[in-house]
């Protein structure tokens, strides 16, 4: 078994910026790529965010392409989501993912992903 526990979420004004971590416990997530998905109240979970195994390749959704930063330290067993200029609209349960196949470069479908963290709240004022 995988365990993800995500962490860095918060409240913040319009504009702010936050650092998300997932931590890994138990096997380690590499060689996987990981993903991060949010939920709004309301709404489906949704893709944000994804890196290959080796870290080389990143994938955004065009809502946050530009302003969110998918990173990750495989010697750490974490990887990362720097929100930057957040929005109103960025308010969400932000849970990071493992894919469920090895040596890819990850995907934007939540079925594809086979392990999930519990989430961490971030939420944006206006």
């Amino acid at each position: 078994q995988v365990q993800l526990v995500e962490s860095g979420g918060g409240l913040v004004q319009d504009g702010g910026s936050l650092r998300l971590s997932c931590a890994a416990s138990g096997r380690t997530f590499s060689p996987y790529a990981m993903g991060w998905f949010r939920q709004a109240p309301g709404k489906e979970r949704e893709f944000v965010a994804s890196i290959s195994w080796s870290g080389a390749d990143t994938y955004y959704a065009d809502s946050v392409k530009g302003r969110f930063t998918i990173s990750r330290d495989n010697a750490k067993n974490r990887v990362y989501l720097q929100v930057n200029s957040l929005k109103p609209e960025d308010t969400a349960v932000y849970y990071c993912a493992r894919h469920s196949l090895r040596y890819t470069v990850g995907s934007y479908e939540s079925s594809e992903y086979d392990y999930w963290g519990q989430g961490t709240q971030v939420t944006v004022s206006s």
